[in-house]
């Protein structure tokens, strides 16, 4: 497995419950959901269209209705 960094984050609890609402509700960890979102806004930042996890994927074609 890849070296990660590790950080402290001091957060409201509010947030920190919502977090983990958002985060079971994607059968992710908080750690894992936290991860998620950095990653979307980092690929946001840099211009990426969509998130890495969907841009990777072949494009569905889409239903006919000849």
């Amino acid at each position: 497995m890849a070296k990660r960094k590790s950080f402290l984050l001091r957060i409201p609890p509010e947030l920190y419950r919502d977090l983990e609402i958002w985060a079971r509700d994607e059968l992710r960890s908080v750690n894992g959901q936290i991860e998620f979102l950095l990653r979307r806004a980092v690929d946001r930042r840099r211009g990426r269209q969509e998130p890495r996890d969907q841009a990777d994927e072949p494009k569905k074609p889409e239903d006919s209705m000849d």
